[in-house]
């Protein structure tokens, strides 16, 4: 039940990143497309801006479960790399609840703002004047994503052999299996 879980999600996530990438190739386009308009037809630009700059954001917010599955964020390790193998696990398993809690208050707060774009049909205030709910649902979803997306690694951490989820970046490469369990009540057999 576990090990699905942790499927399904880095599957979400996934797709999140594949959808973040098609947005960020869109806004490219979109920045050619803006250029060219702008400076050899020398015609005004409305939409452009905006379109750039809510894409680039979903895009930063969609994609960071991916980064978080794969461990791509950027860290300072250097108290971490001080301390010995169980110290270091303990750390990173503090740092992922707090990640998680931060990213569960943050989805409170998006949704909110979400919620009262929605029902308040507001819009941007540039001349396109587009419904800020769009741009604005990145939010909740990124955040909501993040929180299952740390359950997992909690999960892949508590287990100590993330090498059993497939497609799941081994969370911590340097500290041996099991690192987090008791010699007397292993938890491997949890994970099915």
């Amino acid at each position: 039940m576990v090990k699905t879980y942790i499927q399904v999600v880095g599957n979400l996530s996934r797709a999140l990143a594949v959808l973040s990438t098609a947005m960020v190739i869109a806004a490219m386009l979109v920045v050619c497309q803006m250029i060219l308009t702008r400076y050899v037809f020398r015609q005004p630009t409305i939409w452009q801006t905006d379109f750039v700059v809510f894409s680039a954001t979903a895009a930063m917010f969609l994609g960071a479960p991916y980064v978080l599955m794969k461990g791509g964020h950027v860290g300072v390790d250097v108290i971490e790399m001080l301390l010995g193998d169980r110290a270091r696990a303990k750390l990173k398993l503090i740092g992922s609840f707090l990640g998680l809690l931060f990213c569960f208050f943050m989805l409170i707060a998006t949704w909110i703002q979400f919620h009262e774009a929605w029902l308040g049909n507001w819009k941007h205030s540039s001349v396109w004047a587009p419904p800020l709910w769009i741009p604005l649902l990145a939010l909740p979803v990124g955040f909501g994503m993040l929180c299952l997306q740390y359950v997992a690694q909690i999960l892949v951490l508590l287990s100590g052999d993330a090498q059993q989820v497939q497609g799941h970046a081994p969370l911590t490469p340097e500290l041996p299996t099991g690192v987090l369990e008791n010699d007397s009540h292993s938890m491997k057999g949890s994970i099915r």
